[in-house]
């Protein structure tokens, strides 16, 4: 069954407690873009990505993200969240890191990510989305449960991990369609 976008949120709309990561990672194989439905979100910026805010409450977030070539979300968990993306235009590339005994992190591999591609991740998965591939754009549809508001953020170099508040940008109505 391939759901619209409307179709989508609503589902979502109709969890009162964390949804699933199964659930979310279904949603976004079943979802079938329709560009005229996401071209008003579909805001990009010159010096890094943009989360572009579709609807959301205190139970998920969906969000567009738009990444120009070569840019990259820090190294990041998920505190206490489930993620799922699915891959709309371009191709992104997920690098995983685990921590050492000392706490600090290394990469462990990496995985392109193509277009209908679902990823998704939890909680204390570390990883790093890029858009690395030629200059084409990247768009990215994420589905947060609860909100990601805060992650953890980390450095090759640092073994305590910061935490990193990742702007959402809102439309006018702040809940998209």
């Amino acid at each position: 069954m391939n759901t619209t976008l409307t179709e989508l949120l609503d589902q979502l709309d109709r969890y009162s407690s964390r949804v699933p990561l199964h659930a979310l990672a279904e949603m976004l194989r079943e979802f079938d873009p329709e560009w005229d439905d996401l071209q008003p979100f579909q805001q990009f910026d010159a010096g890094h990505y943009q989360r572009n805010l579709l609807r959301g409450n205190d139970v998920y977030h969906a969000l567009l993200i738009c990444w120009r070539a070569g840019q990259r979300s820090p190294i990041h968990d998920h505190r206490g969240s489930n993620c799922a993306f699915r891959v709309l235009r371009g191709t992104a590339t997920e690098s995983k890191f685990e921590r050492t005994p000392r706490g600090l992190v290394y990469p462990t591999g990496s995985h392109d990510w193509h277009v209908s591609d679902v990823c998704a991740s939890r909680d204390a998965d570390i990883h790093q989305v890029s858009n690395l591939h030629g200059d084409d754009d990247l768009v990215t549809l994420h589905l947060y449960s609860p909100p990601l508001l805060v992650m953890g953020q980390y450095s090759l170099t640092t073994a305590e991990p910061t935490e990193f508040l990742d702007p959402v940008f809102e439309f006018s109505s702040g809940s998209g369609i």
